[in-house]
């Protein structure tokens, strides 16, 4: 992007700038990075409520009497079978197997769906998507100028949405949504979100946001909710062991790469684009183990970053995807795929190599925090 004036605002804009945000470039999208402290902002989803405008994310309708079936072709996981008011978390890939995006796909109804995709990778999903659509009695619509998508993440969330909803909010379980109306405003109200704690992810109408966001805000008042930037969700999803497409998922991976074969559904009905692809990788990856996706914490206070070298003994044993300090730990961590010889909890002499310096690092299982029940 050359200027601002080319990026995409989400309705919320203005009220951003009224707050004081720091504003980002993502995705073409013109956000906010953090209102004051990242670690404050972080710390209060963590033990209080945050506010997140996801407004950037890539919304696409997916409709009509074959809506499942081209679906279930067009991705690996099991899609006609996820019940109206449930969601699945998902991907598509090539026909190679490398990931295109990894997706959350809610049933809204018998025949309609909503995939939600990575702002980055908005228009290649809707792309391949309606390529996909060809021969089925299904409509492929881009839906990302009728939403805004505002979270409230944290253990104070369901207190606060419960003021401002009737909504059975008790009977929504994790990756289900419902329709519903919060603060007199019509959503669809998803207990989802990418931060590692309970929350919820309201689908509104963009001439909506504010109304909500502001009744949010007054309701959150009393239990220390705070607006949040991109940057926090992006240490609390690190922390959570969350994976971010361009980090730990690409193109260059399929899911059994990246230690989520688990989504692949080999055993539903017919055929899906990529299935052979993923057979044998699949097959490759049970006889001789990939690299595996790895905590790394540090012994010291220098942060690692994406595409720093993990190495052992001298030799490149894996790369950094994504590093940070932790507010939560109180010290930097990494994800970083790694030789399985040395991806076992406790491995020793593993190190990041940090500008020439070999940072001594302990490897251990992702998450880094999971949030008590």
């Amino acid at each position: 992007m050359s200027s601002t004036e080319e990026l995409r605002h989400t309705a919320l804009d203005a009220l951003h700038r009224s707050l004081g945000a720091t504003m980002t470039d993502f995705a073409g999208w013109d956000m906010p990075l953090r209102y004051g402290s990242e670690r404050d902002e972080h710390t209060a989803v963590r033990t209080r409520a945050g506010l997140f405008d996801l407004s950037h994310m890539g919304e696409i309708a997916v409709t009509g009497p074959q809506a499942a079936a081209l679906l279930d072709f067009a991705l690996v996981g099991n899609i006609g079978g996820v019940k109206p008011g449930r969601a699945r978390y998902t991907m598509i890939c090539r026909a190679d197997g490398g990931i295109l995006d990894d997706l959350i796909v809610y049933r809204l109804a018998e025949t309609e769906y909503l995939v939600v995709a990575n702002a980055s990778n908005a228009q290649t999903v809707l792309d391949a998507l309606v390529e996909r659509s060809a021969g089925f009695d299904a409509e492929v619509r881009d839906d990302r100028d009728a939403y805004a998508l505002i979270a409230v993440q944290g253990p104070e969330s369901p207190g606060i949405l419960k003021s401002l909803t009737d909504a059975d909010l008790d009977g929504l379980k994790y990756y289900a949504g419902l329709p519903g109306t919060v603060a007199g405003v019509p959503a669809l109200i998803a207990r989802t979100g990418y931060t590692g704690e309970d929350g919820f992810e309201l689908f509104v109408k963009p001439e909506h946001a504010v109304e909500l966001w502001q009744a949010l805000t007054e309701a959150g008042a009393g239990v220390g909710l705070v607006p949040c930037g991109l940057s926090c969700r992006d240490t609390l999803r690190l922390e959570a062991g969350m994976p971010l497409y361009g980090h730990e998922l690409s193109t260059a991976l399929t899911p059994f790469d990246a230690g989520l074969g688990r989504v692949v559904k080999f055993e539903k009905e017919g055929d899906f684009v990529g299935r052979e692809a993923l057979r044998e990788a699949a097959e490759r990856a049970a006889a001789k183990p990939p690299r595996v996706l790895v905590g790394l914490v540090a012994e010291g206070r220098r942060v690692p970053r994406a595409g720093f070298s993990v190495v052992s003994g001298g030799e490149v044993i894996g790369e950094v995807t994504s590093g940070a300090p932790s507010p939560t730990l109180g010290k930097p961590i990494a994800m970083a795929y790694v030789d399985a010889a040395h991806a076992v909890p406790g491995t020793p002499g593993v190190g990041v190599d940090i500008r020439g310096t070999h940072e001594p690092y302990e490897v251990v299982a992702l998450p880094f925090y999971k949030r008590q029940k």
